[in-house]
């Protein structure tokens, strides 16, 4: 009678502690990363006065450009490692109606 008293508590204690969240980190979480991925490097070859075809060579395609009219490319970067906080890096470059680099808003910074 005792063994199936302990037996039994052993399964509800079980039951009971499988979601805490002690045991969160044992399950896998797999990192999660969307968009244009930069480097520093990536970063610094970009100068006021490229073209945009000079900007595409060397980042790639924007992941985002501006619908409405303005020539304003977007180049996001998110990542969601698997336990930790999201983090989030837009660059954001503006061209000129001729279709020269005007501005640069790197946000957070990028650095080396």
């Amino acid at each position: 009678m005792r063994c199936k008293t302990l037996t039994a508590a052993a399964v509800v204690l079980m039951m009971l502690s499988a979601g805490c969240s002690t045991f969160e980190k044992v399950a896998y979480r797999p990192d999660i990363n969307q968009g244009n991925y930069l480097t520093p490097t990536d970063v610094a070859k970009i100068q006021k006065g490229m073209t945009q075809q000079q900007v595409a060579y060397t980042l790639g395609t924007p992941m985002l450009q501006d619908p409405f009219g303005t020539q304003t490319w977007f180049y996001v970067f998110r990542q969601q490692p698997g336990h930790e906080g999201i983090t989030q890096q837009t660059l954001t470059l503006t061209f000129n109606s001729a279709g020269v680099l005007t501005d640069i808003q790197n946000k957070p910074e990028l650095t080396k």
